[in-house]
């Protein structure tokens, strides 16, 4: 007897997959996993539209960044059959200025479908992180 393949679990390793990828960074690999018209929403609302953008961004912003995963939950849309996929932990790596840093928190939330990621949103501390560093913040971190 075949067993059932479990959409949650198919759609939690194609996620950490595709982060994976996105780390090396391989940008045709991460590609492979997203499906036609894939949107990519940073932090502060920018939207890319594939890998290769965003890690250019990066480029600008980090010497270099990796992504500690500290957990990977997905949940079925009942009503439209997307499977959402939740993938938090943290950033660690270095600034421009090679000053290492680790424990910036990240919140990354896909939206599956069809076996193809089609929607991406990421949320992390690195804008609070710079803006202290800067003098800038509002309050200590």
């Amino acid at each position: 007897m075949t067993p059932t393949p479990d959409p949650l679990l198919e759609a939690k390793a194609l996620v950490e997959h595709y982060l994976e990828r996105s780390m090396v960074p391989d940008p045709e690999g991460a590609s492979a996993c997203l499906a036609p018209g894939f949107e990519l929403i940073f932090t502060g609302g920018r939207h890319f539209h594939g890998p290769a953008e965003s890690a250019g961004f990066n480029a600008r912003r980090y010497a270099w960044v990796k992504k500690r995963f500290l957990r990977t939950d997905a949940a079925l849309d009942p009503d439209t059959g997307d499977i959402h996929v939740y993938n938090t932990g943290h950033l660690y790596g270095e600034w421009p200025d090679g000053t290492p840093f680790d424990g910036n928190r990240y919140m990354d939330c896909f939206v599956v479908r069809a076996g193809k990621i089609v929607r991406t949103d990421v949320w992390n501390d690195s804008a609070e992180i710079l803006l202290d560093r800067a003098g800038l913040a509002e309050a200590p971190l």
